[in-house]
């Protein structure tokens, strides 16, 4: 099978498709880093509608979603986001976590595999 890369960097993709599955980095929001949790997620959700696409997928095909998030305290701001974006009737398999992300002006990274 082959192996597609999106936007490869020097340490990592985006987004790798194989066969009929792909995968996607955690995204993070770098426009609105810094912002409320409701703007960052609104952000990346825009960016992995966009990878999907370029994937040749959408947000209906996501199998699972890795949501990591800096203060669990937030977690109902950052779900009145999702809910009003994701697919009905076809929710992912979903993890969230609360951590330390990368940077103090993170405050969610989210992460998603899906169908093709």
């Amino acid at each position: 099978m082959s192996i597609k890369r999106i936007n490869v960097g020097p340490r990592m993709s985006q987004a790798v498709v194989h066969g009929n599955t792909v995968y996607l980095s955690g995204q993070v929001a770098n426009a609105a880093a810094g912002g409320s949790v409701t703007e960052q997620t609104k952000e990346i959700l825009g960016q992995i509608d966009a990878l999907l696409a370029e994937a040749g997928s959408d947000k209906a095909k996501i199998l699972s979603a890795g949501i990591f998030i800096a203060d669990i305290g937030t977690f109902a701001e950052m779900n009145a986001v999702w809910d009003g974006w994701v697919s009905p009737g076809n929710t992912p398999c979903r993890t969230t976590i609360e951590t330390k992300l990368a940077a103090a002006k993170y405050a969610i990274e989210i992460s998603v595999i899906a169908a093709v």
